[in-house]
């Protein structure tokens, strides 16, 4: 089992070697070919991952039916819809491969386990929910504070692998600008 991912994603002070071991053992190594869905609009989440390589991302569809891209996974990210996942209602978003992926997945179930009988493991999860939350955050004011530029140039510094493999519509939602934009800033940056 290539646990480097799982390595990365649960440091915690609180989580033993031994601990450790039974957690990785609790995920399953799952592939995903380009394309593929980890979930659908309408599915409740039963599980949550891991990524190992590749590229993910999660959209919705706003009132005129276009879809606009909400996040991307990297490597060592966890893929998950939170709402739906813990409050078990349909989701509104879709999750979808832009690459081939390896991902580790978890049940909720057992997740759930993990959460209500280990200390070190539910110290994580606080953890990871609130350094999401600080990120959500943070993205929702820079999405009105800053620039188009100023958040693609972010993109670029903190994600670039996000530039090399996502299709640039994609890219252009998620920045919250249009395709053309996107090209001018491009161009302009590209100069830099």
């Amino acid at each position: 089992m290539d646990e480097n991912c799982l390595i990365q994603v649960y440091k915690h002070p609180l989580l033993g070697s031994e601990d450790l071991a039974i957690i990785f053992e609790a995920h399953k190594k799952v592939v995903f070919s380009k394309g593929d869905f980890l979930l659908k609009e309408g599915q409740v989440a039963n599980e949550y991952f891991i990524v190992a390589s590749g590229l993910i991302r999660s959209y919705v569809n706003d009132y005129s039916g276009n879809d606009i891209t909400i996040n991307f996974f990297t490597k060592n990210d966890i893929v998950i819809e939170v709402s739906s996942l813990f409050q078990r209602i349909p989701s509104a978003e879709n999750i979808q491969t832009l690459t081939d992926c390896v991902c580790w997945k978890i049940n909720y179930d057992v997740f759930q386990n993990f959460f209500h009988s280990n200390e070190g493991f539910r110290e994580w999860g606080r953890g990871w929910l609130s350094n999401s939350l600080f990120k959500h955050k943070q993205r929702s004011v820079s999405m009105i504070t800053k620039s188009s530029k100023e958040r693609y140039l972010e993109l670029v510094k903190y994600n670039p692998e996000i530039l090399l493999n996502a299709p640039l519509k994609y890219i252009a939602t998620f920045l919250g600008i249009t395709d053309t934009s996107l090209s001018r800033i491009r161009k302009e940056t590209a100069k830099l």
